[in-house]
């Protein structure tokens, strides 16, 4: 979709390094609408455990949330096809794309040059052979079937990772290799023009933050939120792997754990997230990194605004 229209403008980070306030007051300063790239809120009804920014707080419109029901297939391919879809809305409007989120791959599916795999499509044959044999057989059975037939695939891959597992099988099957994908991916070209800026957090003022972020989701009403959903029917869905916060709750609701040890978790899982996506930001050179250790939203803004008003106009 490039053209000669404004470059989109990326705001990434890690997970409560500030990114959504900030996100927002750049766009409302551009005249801009926020595009939420996080795999998470794009579920419904999982919004305080996401860090879903709520209705009455958003300044701009935003697009990326409440797309699907939690437990319903979706993935970076769908996201690619949305995310450029809303960056054409918003310029048609003479507005300003804002990318805003803390997913990696959904963050470059929408501005890289990313070709995906059918497999990365919902109603995928292939992922559910695969995935019904790691539910009969286990996780390490899946891998080692995969190291039988694309050993260099599996060196790649940890054997509890039964997603990436899985999409190593689909990509096998169009005679593709996911070894092979993972090493071009630091050569993918971009798609979409931007400009990218990371807000930069040292780990111990993230740790802190991540800890006293989580004591407020639950006193915002984290565990009525989760006892709501599994009354609703979606208790799969909320205790996937990637569903840090809702997971770790259903086990408290369940007795299998109390809740002051349900919010340790919660609390360590998000710092380890937290510290994989700060590896993932930090090996894309294209991003200016914005210190964002006061928690600032408005200084953190500014900086972006400022280091925009000195880019060419198109």
């Amino acid at each position: 979709m490039a053209d000669s229209r404004s470059p989109v403008i990326c705001i990434v980070g890690p997970t409560a390094s500030g990114k959504t306030d900030a996100a927002q007051l750049v766009a409302a300063a551009v005249g801009g609408e926020v595009v939420s790239a996080d795999s998470m809120q794009i579920y419904r009804g999982m919004d305080i455990g996401t860090g879903k920014l709520p209705a009455d707080e958003r300044i701009v419109p935003h697009h990326g949330f409440d797309l699907v029901d939690p437990g319903e297939p979706y993935s970076a391919a769908l996201f690619q096809t949305f995310a450029r879809s809303a960056f054409r809305d918003i310029a048609d409007r003479d507005g300003r794309p804002v990318l805003c989120g803390g997913t990696g791959l959904y963050v470059r599916a929408a501005i890289d040059d990313y070709a995906f795999p059918a497999g990365e499509q919902t109603d995928n044959p292939v992922r559910a052979q695969w995935t019904a044999f790691a539910e009969q057989h286990g996780a390490q059975a899946l891998w080692d079937e995969l190291e039988r037939r694309d050993p260099a695939s599996a060196a790649v891959v940890h054997p509890n990772n039964v997603r990436r597992v899985v999409r190593a099988f689909e990509l096998l099957a169009e005679g593709r290799s996911y070894a092979e994908q993972k090493r071009n991916l630091a050569a993918i070209g971009a798609a979409v023009p931007t400009v990218q800026f990371g807000l930069a957090v040292d780990p111990a003022v993230l740790a802190a933050r991540i800890n006293a972020r989580v004591d407020a989701m639950v006193a915002a009403g984290l565990v009525e939120e989760v006892r709501d959903l599994m009354a609703a029917g979606f208790r799969e869905g909320i205790t996937a792997p990637q569903a840090i916060g809702y997971k770790e709750i259903v086990e408290a609701l369940e007795g299998r754990c109390t809740l002051d040890e349900a919010v340790a978790a919660i609390k360590q899982a998000t710092r380890r997230y937290a510290k994989r996506q700060r590896t993932w930001f930090r090996r894309d050179e294209r991003i200016r990194w914005v210190d964002a250790n006061a928690g600032d939203a408005r200084r953190v803004a500014d900086q972006i605004l400022s280091q925009l008003s000195k880019e060419p106009t198109p």
